[in-house]
């Protein structure tokens, strides 16, 4: 039984040993091709019209954030704060900035770690700001044997993915490996 074990470790090697450069850029990869279009598809709703749309956020953008406040002000966004202008703005700039960062590898594990911030609060507002938390199969739940559960099962690979980054980051093919070795080898990640 021990040739097993040995043979395994053998083969294991390789693998574990690329494993930490190529499993960050995979994961960039698979963030790319599945969640990239849904944040910026997401953001553009939220952009209002004109060249300084990215400053006054759409009144969508109010519905989707603050859906009860929106409705408590009576769906006039010149009844909110400016807090509430400086949320939505930032949250807006964050579904374009935050996955391009990621994408292209620069400053991943901060903006990996925005993107978690980003969809704990957009569950939260799924939930509560919209209702969803009323609707078990929005909620979704763990160990059912059904996969589908917005909240619970999709956002928990969502999570998964971002923590991958932030604990690995970028991986070999990544802007932040560019410029880290360019500024010598003391600061270049192992």
């Amino acid at each position: 039984m021990d040739w097993l074990f040995s043979l395994y470790a053998r083969a294991s090697g390789p693998v574990e040993r690329r494993g930490d450069g190529v499993l960050p850029v995979f994961a960039r990869l698979v963030f790319a091709a599945t969640l990239l279009g849904y944040f910026w598809a997401s953001g553009l709703t939220k952009l209002g019209d004109g060249v300084f749309g990215f400053l006054n956020p759409s009144t969508g953008a109010y519905a989707q954030i603050f859906p009860r406040a929106f409705e408590a002000a009576r769906y006039n966004t010149e009844n909110l704060s400016l807090w509430h202008w400086a949320v939505v703005t930032a949250g807006t700039w964050a579904e374009f900035i935050l996955p391009l960062l990621i994408v292209i590898g620069l400053m991943t594990r901060l903006a990996a770690l925005g993107m978690i911030g980003f969809v704990v609060l957009q569950s939260l507002t799924d939930l509560y700001g919209h209702g969803g938390i009323a609707h078990a199969q929005t909620l979704g739940a763990w160990f059912d044997r059904a996969p589908d559960g917005l909240i619970l099962d999709q956002r928990a690979f969502w999570m998964l993915l971002l923590l991958t980054l932030v604990i690995k980051g970028a991986g070999a093919l990544s802007v932040d490996r560019l410029l880290m070795a360019r500024r010598g080898p003391d600061l270049a990640p192992a």
